[in-house]
């Protein structure tokens, strides 16, 4: 018999893509599955969104985080096996059944991922570069991955309350691959499935595209710099993203100090070094051909090397420095 799936949905003030996210988790074509969404103490309307649809709801009256809310909706679950997503997160009808087929085919013992479409659900060319650039990084290595996302991620449902949850007092955005790390620690499988996919809502402008850049930087050096390895290629903390981010910094030297000294000479190596850079990154520059053309890479490409790798150092710099400024017995991840 197929698994009984529970779907666990934790969501924060998510009226702009629960409703979406609601349609189309229901709407999978899978047998025997049941949708629980946690709300953490939304203020806007998404209760009102949630109780149109067939589905459980719990409520945390105060702001919790999406850690407790998806430990609190495991906890209530009635499934054998767990299926975690996100607020704007869309299943295909098929998400459910490649699943629950890849977690049986991988083992009761391991953490299967999924990743996001390469194409997300609008067309606006921010977005379409994020999802690219996740679904490249994520599925770079799927016997090994580094981590596996709450956007899209499978367990047993024994094996996950065994594992203690998600951590409800960590750094933010990165409960997933805390509980990823101490998981394979604890000698768990971690298996990465790239046809296992979910359509990813961003809505993303340039301002909201570095901001996002900025922000998951930050958090993902103060986690790094705990744990000693800040150059490890660990999904979008890639290390091509990190060699791509040096590159620039190198870049702009060059320039500033070409600028101060007169020496024109050093201009000369600033091509090679945005040469050498593309080179680096060819296995994301010919995933994003694939996902828009040749237009679209040039645009992308031009955006990866200018102005991406800014707000990733700035978010890197400030990680640092927040790090560096705590006592040194709370620099542990």
């Amino acid at each position: 018999m197929a698994n009984f799936i529970s779907v666990i949905i934790p969501n924060c003030n998510g009226e702009a893509t629960l409703e979406a996210c609601l349609a189309a988790a229901v709407a999978s074509r899978y047998e025997r599955f049941e949708v629980i969404v946690v709300d953490d103490g939304s203020e806007d309307r998404s209760v009102e969104i949630i109780e149109r649809f067939p589905c459980r709801l719990l409520r945390l009256e105060a702001q919790a985080g999406a850690s407790r809310a998806r430990n609190l909706g495991a906890a209530a679950s009635r499934g054998d096996m767990l299926f975690f997503t996100d607020a704007d997160c869309l299943l295909q009808e098929n998400t459910l059944a490649m699943a629950s087929a890849a977690l049986a085919s991988a083992g009761r013992d391991v953490v299967v991922g999924g990743t996001y479409t390469c194409l997300p659900p609008e067309r606006s060319f921010f977005s379409r570069f994020q999802s690219v650039f996740i679904n490249y990084c994520e599925s770079k290595r799927p016997e090994r991955p580094d981590y596996v996302a709450t956007h899209a991620l499978a367990v047993d449902a024994e094996a996950f309350r065994r594992s203690g949850g998600f951590a409800e007092d960590f750094l933010p955005i990165l409960e997933d691959v805390e509980f990823s790390h101490r998981l394979r620690r604890a000698g768990v499988r971690l298996v990465m499935e790239p046809a296992l996919q979910v359509r990813h809502l961003f809505n993303f402008s340039l301002r909201k595209s570095l901001r996002n850049a900025l922000r998951k930087s930050f958090y993902w050096t103060v986690y790094s710099l705990g744990r000693g390895d800040l150059l490890a290629d660990s999904g979008t903390a890639s290390a091509e993203l990190k060699l791509n981010v040096a590159a620039h910094a190198l870049a702009v030297l060059l320039l500033a100090l070409a600028a101060l000294s007169g020496e024109i000479a050093l201009l000369a190596s600033v091509p090679v070094l945005v040469a050498a850079n593309l080179v680096a990154s060819r296995g994301l520059l010919r995933a994003l051909r694939r996902a828009g053309g040749p237009g679209f890479v040039a645009a992308a490409a031009l955006y990866y090397v200018a102005l991406y790798p800014v707000a990733v150092g700035a978010g890197a710099l400030a990680g640092a420095l927040s790090y560096l400024a705590r006592p040194p017995r709370a620099r542990a991840a």
